[in-house]
């Protein structure tokens, strides 16, 4: 399952912080989720609680949605996503590879295909809380 893979890496990434930076407990990790990911939130709460390693066994995961932004190349209009009247065909292709919205979405304004995602895309880490070994 996508959300899994992608809650494995948010691991790996954060207990690599925290070993390059001295953290021996992770108590708070904020994970961003782009709108574009489509991905299932209840899902990535499983996982996270389900995948933790010793390192994060009283952690707490936040996460926060960035909606998706897109920016007209064409006319300079700027407009937010919505999956409302996509197929599930659809929806699916852009969750896993968001690169697709340029197939299937076009300009609210003039119709062109031709915009940039400005904001909405990917999941990062935003904050990563802990007690460092000495403290």
């Amino acid at each position: 399952m996508h959300e899994w893979a992608l809650v494995e890496g948010v691991i790996a990434t954060a207990a690599r912080f925290a070993e390059e930076n001295g953290i021996t407990e992770v108590t708070e990790v904020v994970v961003v989720v782009g709108e574009l990911q489509q991905v299932e939130h209840e899902v990535l709460e499983f996982a996270f609680e389900n995948l933790k390693t010793p390192l994060f066994k009283n952690a707490r995961f936040v996460l926060e949605s960035q909606p998706a932004r897109f920016k007209c190349r064409n006319c300079g209009n700027e407009w937010g996503f919505t999956s409302e009247g996509m197929t599930e065909d659809v929806s699916e292709a852009i969750h896993f590879v968001p690169e697709m919205a340029h197939v299937y979405i076009k300009c609210s304004e003039c119709g062109s295909p031709d915009f940039e995602v400005a904001e909405g895309r990917g999941v990062w880490l935003a904050t990563i809380k802990g007690v460092k070994g000495d403290e």
